[in-house]
C-alpha cells in the first residue's frame, strides 16, 4: 500500500474527487510512455527517462538478489554485501565512494529487501556522470575492506531494529512460523549465529554469483537527454563481463492447513499482536488489486474499520494498521497489526480484529466505502511519483516484476475493483486455516526505547 501523509488527509468528497479526476489523467498519459529500453550485449538492462522538473538526476542499480536467494546457514549475506558494497573497489578506498558523491553535491545509499537490493545516488544533472562511473566500478570491480568492521556493524543493526524492538521481533518470529520452506522463512538481516558465521569468502562469492550485468536493472530518470545518457551508460557498463545467470529460487511454500500461534515473550512497555495471512502476489491480478483495496477499508484513515472500532469506538488499541505489497516476488502476507491500551489483553484485541475481519468476509464494501478506498490507494501511487527517486524506484520494481509498462496499469486496475472483488479475496485468503497469530507478552518495561526499523537499509 502507498500511504503518503497527503493521501491520509483527503477525507473531504471533493478533494478525493478531485484526487481520483487527477490520477486517472496520469493513468491515460503514462509514466512510461517517455521510457527508453535497452538491453547491453552483456545482459544489463537500461531503463532512461527523460523528467525535466528539476535540475537534478536519480540513478538507480538493481539486482535480482535478497534474502530469499540465500540458504540456511548463510542469511543474512544479501544485506551484508550491500554494506560491503560501500567498503571499497579495486580502484576506491573504503568510504570513497559516498565521500565523491557527496563532493559533487549528491546523496546516496542503498536497501536491501526480501527479493532485491537497490543502490541509488541522487545528484545535480550536470555531476550525473560520476555515480554512472562508480557504479560501473563496484559492479565489476568489488573488493571490499575491514569486513570484520563492517560485519559487526550488520550485527549491531540487528540487536537494535529486532533484539532490542519488541515489535519487530514478534513480526519476526511470526513469519518465521508463517514460512516453514520458502526462503522468505528468515529476516532481511539474517538470523544472529548465521552473521557470526559469515566469511569474506561467502561475501566474494556471493557477489561474483549474483552481481552480473543479466541480474540487474539500471534505471536513470532526471533532467538530461535520454540519447546522451544512454551513450554514457553504454560506456560505462557495456564492458563489464556477462556473467553466468545466477541459480533460480524454486522452493514454494506448502499450503497452509491449519491455524498457527506463536508467543514471544519480550521486555516491552506494553503487549502487541500480529495476524499473518497467506495471500498471492501480483501474478494474480484480481486477487491482489482487491487486496490492495482490503487492506485499505480495513485501517487507512480514522473512518477506516479497524481505526475506527479499535481505536475511537472501543478503545482497545493505542495503534492498529493492516498491510499488503502485492509486489513481493512470490506469494507474501497480509500483516494486520495492533497494540492493546494498558489493562486490555491480547485476546480481546484479537477478538476485536476478527470480528472485523469476519464482516469484510460477509458482507460486501458498500459503494462511498470502496469509492474512498480506491481513491486513497490511487493518490498514495500518483503522489508517489513526484518524485524522480520514487519514479526510478517504480521503474525498476516492475522491471524486476517482469515488466515496468506494468506501473501504467496500476491505477485503472485498481479502479477496476468492485465490491464482489473484495468479498472474494477476503473469503478465499482471511481465513482462520490460513492464518499465523502472533502474541508479545511482555516480561518487564524496556530499558530504553528500542530504535525498531524493520527493512534493511543502510
Amino acid at each position: 500500500m502507498f500511504r503518503p501523509a497527503l493521501a491520509r488527509v483527503l477525507g473531504g468528497g471533493q478533494a478525493l474527487v478531485a484526487v481520483l479526476a487527477f490520477a486517472l489523467g496520469v493513468a491515460q498519459a503514462g509514466i512510461t510512455d517517455g521510457v527508453r529500453k535497452e538491453v547491453l550485449p552483456n545482459g544489463l538492462t537500461l531503463l532512461v527517462l527523460e523528467n525535466h522538473k528539476a535540475p537534478v538526476a536519480t540513478l538507480n542499480v538493481f539486482y535480482r538478489v535478497g534474502s530469499r536467494n540465500e540458504q540456511v546457514g548463510r542469511t543474512g549475506l544479501s544485506h551484508l554485501v550491500e554494506h560491503l558494497m560501500f567498503r571499497g573497489t579495486k580502484k576506491l578506498a573504503p568510504e570513497e565512494f559516498s565521500n565523491i558523491i557527496q563532493q559533487n553535491g549528491g546523496t546516496d545509499n542503498a536497501f536491501t529487501t526480501a527479493d532485491y537490493t537497490d543502490y541509488f545516488e541522487l545528484i545535480n544533472r550536470s555531476h550525473f556522470d560520476v555515480p554512472i562511473s562508480l557504479e560501473a566500478d563496484r559492479m565489476a570491480n568489488f573488493d571490499p575492506k575491514g569486513f570484520d568492521s563492517e560485519k559487526a556493524v550488520v550485527m549491531e543493526e540487528r540487536r537494535l531494529r529486532t533484539e532490542d524492538d519488541p515489535e519487530d521481533a514478534l513480526v519476526e518470529v511470526t513469519q518465521a512460523q508463517a514460512y516453514l520452506e520458502h526462503p522468505y522463512h528468515w529476516p532481511v538481516i539474517g538470523w544472529m549465529n548465521d552473521l557470526r558465521r559469515l566469511t569474506l569468502k561467502d561475501a566474494l562469492d556471493y557477489h561474483a554469483r549474483y552481481y552480473v550485468p543479466a541480474n540487474a536493472v539500471l534505471v536513470a530518470v532526471g533532467d538530461f537527454r535520454a540519447d546522451e545518457v544512454l551513450a554514457e551508460l553504454r560506456r560505462a557498463f557495456g564492458s563489464v563481463p556477462a556473467g553466468a545467470l545466477p541459480p533460480k529460487v524454486t522452493e514454494v511454500e506448502p499450503r497452509q492447513e491449519g491455524a498457527r500461534r506463536v508467543v514471544l515473550r519480550h521486555a516491552a512497555n506494553l503487549p502487541a499482536v500480529v495476524e499473518a495471512f497467506h495471500v498471492p502476489n501480483y501474478r494474480s491480478e484480481k486477487d491482489s488489486y482487491a487486496l490492495e483495496i482490503a487492506a485499505e477499508i480495513l485501517s487507512d484513515g480514522r473512518s477506516s474499520r479497524l481505526y475506527h472500532r479499535l481505536v475511537l469506538e472501543k478503545r482497545l488499541v493505542v495503534s492498529v494498521s493492516a498491510s499488503y505489497d502485492m509486489t513481493s516476488f512470490d506469494p507474501g502476507i497480509f500483516w494486520v497489526a495492533a497494540q492493546p491500551r494498558p489493562g486490555v489483553t491480547a485476546a480481546q484485541v484479537l477478538n476485536a480484529i476478527d470480528r472485523e475481519v469476519d464482516n469484510l468476509r460477509r458482507r460486501p464494501p458498500g459503494a462511498l466505502e470502496l469509492q474512498k478506498a480506491r481513491n486513497l490507494e490511487q493518490a498514495g501511487f500518483v503522489f508517489r511519483q513526484d518524485s524522480i527517486l520514487e519514479e526510478a524506484m517504480l521503474l525498476g520494481l516492475y522491471q524486476l516484476l517482469g515488466d515496468y509498462h506494468m506501473v501504467d496499469r496500476y491505477l485503472e486496475n485498481i479502479e477496476r475493483v468492485g465490491p464482489g472483488d473484495v468479498l472474494r479475496a477476503a473469503r478465499s485468503y482471511l481465513v482462520a486455516s490460513n492464518l499465523t497469530v502472533g502474541v508479545l507478552v511482555p516480561t518487564g518495561v524496556l530499558p530504553h526505547e528500542a530504535s525498531g526499523g524493520g527493512g534493511a537499509v543502510r
